[in-house]
């Protein structure tokens, strides 16, 4: 029964992460209700294991469908697992409790300025090219690999509304471009976390199948109905992502 809970969340996760990312505010608690007393690093690994998968396979799938700016991408994206292997030593040495607090209140900052500029990430005209481009892809690469290492919740919408406001991408193209950099983000803490053990294979690679499966549809849906629709979705999962950690931040 708990194979069956688990799989049919990681497939409701992958649906929604490949869209607009947040599949960790549905499979996370799901793991934590079924496994009430395995070890929280166990769960948050087990859950790494198989959405890496439903975002690579994200990332595979807009690739072919929208024009990948690579020569930004990359760089950005090693520069977001280098941040990301940082911030995840930096929980060892500093507390976090700054952050929780502050979290819910920076994503009510970016809910509210997305709902005012109406018309923001509906075109595509990014406002960079060449080395620039470059440069300002690898700081947003750098600044949120540190926070999803240091942290997590939230970084995919981050990295959305960076590409949106900073970059001058649409929706899709934004959604397309975060799913390289939070893949190698992801990559960065599967590997401390399988390195200490921290991982349930057996679980994780059933729930990776279905999490990829999720992806794939959730992708093609994305591609379908194009900026517009992406920009619905970024808006409620920011929403419920607000909810969430401000539960955490001051109710838990």
């Amino acid at each position: 029964m708990e194979m069956l809970v688990v799989t049919s969340a990681s497939l409701l996760a992958g649906f929604v992460d490949s869209i607009v990312g947040g599949g960790g505010l549905i499979l996370v608690p799901v793991l934590f209700a079924v496994f009430p007393g395995a070890p929280p690093a166990t769960l948050l690994g087990t859950n790494k294991s198989a959405s890496i998968w439903g975002t690579a396979a994200a990332a595979a799938q807009f690739s072919q469908r929208v024009q990948m700016r690579w020569g930004a991408l990359w760089p950005a994206a090693l520069l977001g697992f280098a941040g990301s292997m940082l911030g995840a030593w930096g929980v060892t040495m500093f507390p976090g409790d700054f952050l929780r607090k502050a979290l819910p209140l920076i994503l009510l900052g970016v809910l509210l300025y997305t709902l005012a500029r109406k018309d923001m990430g509906r075109m595509h005209a990014p406002r960079f090219s060449g080395r620039a481009e470059t440069l300002a892809a690898c700081a947003i690469g750098l600044a949120i690999g540190l926070y999803d290492g240091f942290f997590g919740p939230g970084a995919g919408s981050f990295l959305v509304f960076l590409f949106v406001r900073w970059m001058g991408y649409d929706f899709l193209n934004a959604s397309a471009s975060a799913k390289i950099i939070n893949t190698l983000t992801n990559a960065a803490a599967l590997v401390l976390l399988a390195a200490k053990g921290h991982v349930w294979w057996h679980y994780g690679l059933v729930m990776a199948v279905a999490n990829v499966a999720g992806s794939v549809l959730g992708t093609r849906v994305a591609l379908k109905h194009g900026a517009g629709f992406v920009r619905v979705v970024f808006i409620v999962v920011v929403s419920a992502l607000i909810l969430k950690t401000a539960y955490d931040a001051f109710l838990k």
